[in-house]
């Protein structure tokens, strides 16, 4: 019973949060035009504070684990080939990149730090599992809608030009960077400083849940059930169901598991119906994964956590 209120504590607050997202929609306090900006704000503002504020304290010649960082990032290259392999068998090919995209990315930043803070009272390894996994998930996701378009279209090196600028500006990764440099620099933060960081970083994980939550549309989630089903299956369950036995063969226990977990069975992210209508794909299949894997990962992420706290792993 311990185990199970361990999990509870650390999930269901973390959906409450998105529940009542979408019930300030439902009252009238929250609009499209209000979400979206402020799923902007978290994203570009927020959500990169945050990552600097943990990462810029940080002692790396202690923290750093090049072995952890590069299990994440081989671990998000088997999941996108076995994706990409597992579409050769769906009947409708120009769903194809839409399943490749939706199955193998997670909701890393948002909901992987407010897993991992909900736990730890920090992000833990959680930005390391970003370091080895986001810059992958954005290349990734440009190559697969690309090649997997309806209409079939090749790379062009525009396109590839505009994908490399993306990454190396995304916001989050500027925010990494950011506080990676002021980490190994060891360079002091004044209080007006320190104050001010942290009063914008603890807004990233409550404003990002709500607005995931109010971003929620019942109807889509079920437009394309069979594939979407098929999906989520895929990413709540099967993936974490061989990288987690994997990890703890390994040797990765508490935080890095949990932030191994994060990577391999919570949420698809919103973002992917964002390049996915924006890169010439229908987006019904991505949105109603979305959908899908938000809801039931309340019940997944709880059940692999309490597998991993009563086997003691974290």
């Amino acid at each position: 019973m311990e185990n199970l209120i361990f999990s509870l504590n650390a999930t269901i607050p973390i959906f409450l949060m998105m529940l009542a997202g979408l019930l300030f929609r439902k009252m009238g306090l929250f609009n499209d035009n209000f979400v979206e900006k402020m799923n902007q704000f978290v994203f570009k503002a927020a959500l990169p504070v945050l990552l600097f504020q943990d990462l810029s304290q940080e002692d790396f010649a202690t923290a750093w684990d090049g072995g952890f960082v590069g299990f994440c990032f081989l671990a998000t290259t088997g999941c996108i080939l076995l994706s990409v392999a597992l579409s050769f068998f769906m009947k409708k090919r120009d769903l194809q990149g839409e399943f490749v995209q939706a199955s193998y990315r997670s909701s890393a930043a948002i909901l992987g730090i407010a897993f991992i803070q909900n736990i730890y009272g920090n992000s833990g390894m959680a930005p390391l599992m970003i370091i080895g996994t986001v810059p992958l998930y954005n290349v990734m996701a440009v190559v697969v809608l690309s090649l997997m378009k309806p209409e079939r279209e090749k790379l062009s090196r525009e396109t590839l030009q505009k994908t490399g600028k993306g990454i190396v500006t995304n916001p989050i990764i500027l925010g990494i960077a950011a506080g990676l440099l002021w980490a190994l620099l060891k360079l002091p933060q004044p209080v007006i400083m320190e104050k001010t960081v942290k009063n914008i970083a603890v807004l990233a994980t409550p404003l990002g849940l709500m607005a995931m939550g109010a971003s929620f549309e019942w109807k889509k989630a079920f437009a394309r059930v069979k594939p979407a089903l098929a999906c989520s299956a895929l990413k709540l369950v099967g993936f974490a169901a061989v990288l987690l036995p994997a990890a703890v063969g390994l040797g990765f226990r508490n935080e890095a598991l949990v932030a191994i977990l994060v990577m391999a069975g919570s949420a698809t992210t919103v973002s992917c119906f964002v390049m996915a209508r924006n890169m010439g794909h229908e987006g019904v299949l991505t949105s109603s994964v979305v959908m899908m894997t938000t809801f039931l990962s309340a019940f997944t992420l709880t059940g692999w956590l309490f597998i991993l706290k009563t086997l003691a792993l974290i």
